[in-house]
């Protein structure tokens, strides 16, 4: 007998993020990513204890690109499975825009269409569709579904999706989408378990990696985003420069005569962190650095999360719960210590101790606001891949009756 598994991709600019799951409860298996596309590649894969199964590096003259990344990952995943079959894959995919709501199968006139919203996420969708073309010519008889970061978002209020245009402009698809919501979806899959008083009322999630914004949730459902028409506004994020007064594009424009694609560079590229501390896109490196820059560019990044928390709890109509996820999220306690501290006003009292020392057992929630904190604070581990393979298997329900073929072959046990 062999198990049916799903694997999920996570493409970036540069990078190849998977992992493999067991198709009906969920089991990961292993997970790794393909770095340095495009320079010097390096694969390394781990189980899911974090143990290094393999490390492998190439040179940067090789033309690797993502076709020939995704096609060496077929070729040596074989050898950590057994008795174990790729069934379908996952992908994350940034931007549905207003076609697409939940997710949903690709097929190559859906890929048309997912292309033309390359100018809402250039960063990102270009390359989150480059693995589903590649993987249609590798292996075109496998199930491929396509998750959305806007997705959770779409049935957010109509007046938190408007801009104050002409209402031709909203009905062109001019609007607020909201972004990571795949997080936001695991968040909000994971509060009944943790505080049920929190998924049952108001709380803010705070997305805080490379990437960041904030969410607002009533009983789990996204009422407001710090995200907008594009991944570009909201905070302040490694090298994007969140939220921007629309006139200084046009005095960029007017007065250093950049055109628009000088424009996106800036924006998305050269500012947030990077720009604010000329030093590094990198909190850790922030964090670590006497350079008054860095403090000035820790400083913004936090009071404009305050900012934005104040936003949120008036759309919520008050808080109950914060949640810290993703990257600084998780992991900078100094970051979450200066957030819950500015928020003593909407009832946050910190645990010190919880928020240093972390949990228990590693990679679990854990509680940082003292018992008697009117809100109460959670870290939690995001696992968007999680819900990435949960969204293809209810997509693709049953692979063998299907007859869909299968990306990757079981290793015989002799073979092992």
């Amino acid at each position: 007998m062999t198990t049916d598994a799903i694997a999920v991709l996570n493409a970036g600019s540069s990078s190849l993020k998977f992992s493999v799951f067991t198709a009906r409860i969920f089991r990961p298996l292993f997970h790794g990513q393909i770095e340095g596309i495009g320079t010097a590649p390096r694969l390394k894969v781990a189980n899911v204890r974090g143990e290094v199964l393999l490390d492998q590096r190439w040179s940067g003259d090789e033309g690797f690109d993502h076709e020939a990344a995704l096609a060496h990952l077929l070729k040596i995943m074989p050898q950590f499975l057994h008795r174990i079959e790729v069934v379908a894959v996952g992908h994350r995919i940034v931007h549905g825009g207003m076609a697409f709501q939940a997710p949903v199968v690709l097929t190559p006139a859906v890929v048309e269409q997912l292309a033309e919203l390359v100018p809402l996420a250039p960063l990102h969708q270009p390359h989150n569709l480059a693995p589903v073309r590649a993987l249609m010519k590798l292996a075109p008889g496998v199930p491929q579904v396509g998750c959305f970061d806007t997705a959770f978002h779409t049935h957010a209020p109509e007046v938190s999706q408007r801009f104050a245009l002409p209402r031709e402009f909203h009905h062109a698809g001019v609007q607020r989408y909201g972004f990571h919501g795949l997080s936001y979806e695991y968040i909000a899959s994971r509060l009944p378990q943790v505080d049920r008083h929190a998924a049952k009322g108001r709380t803010v999630v705070l997305h805080l990696g490379n990437g960041a914004s904030m969410c607002a949730l009533q009983q789990g459902r996204s009422v407001a985003s710090t995200m907008g028409f594009t991944a570009l506004d909201g905070l302040p994020m490694g090298t994007r420069c969140g939220n921007i007064d629309p006139g200084v594009l046009l005095w960029l424009m007017d007065e250093r005569g950049l055109d628009a694609r000088q424009i996106e560079t800036l924006l998305y590229k050269e500012s947030g962190l990077l720009g604010v501390s000329g030093l590094s896109s990198d909190m850790r490196t922030l964090l670590a650095s006497d350079h008054a820059a860095a403090r000035e560019a820790i400083d913004l990044y936090v009071y404009r999360i305050q900012r934005e928390l104040g936003s949120l709890a008036a759309a919520l109509g008050g808080l109950d719960s914060l949640v810290f996820t993703a990257g600084i999220g998780e992991h900078a306690s100094a970051i979450r210590a200066r957030i819950c501290h500015d928020a003593a006003w909407l009832g946050v009292t910190l645990d010190e101790a919880a928020n240093t020392h972390g949990p228990a057992e590693p990679g679990q929630p854990h509680r940082i606001s003292r018992p008697d904190s009117r809100v109460s604070v959670w870290v939690i581990p995001t696992n968007e891949e999680l819900m990435i393979a949960r969204h293809t298997r209810l997509r693709v329900p049953d692979f063998r009756q299907q007859g869909s073929e299968h990306l990757i072959q079981p290793v015989a046990a002799t073979s092992a």
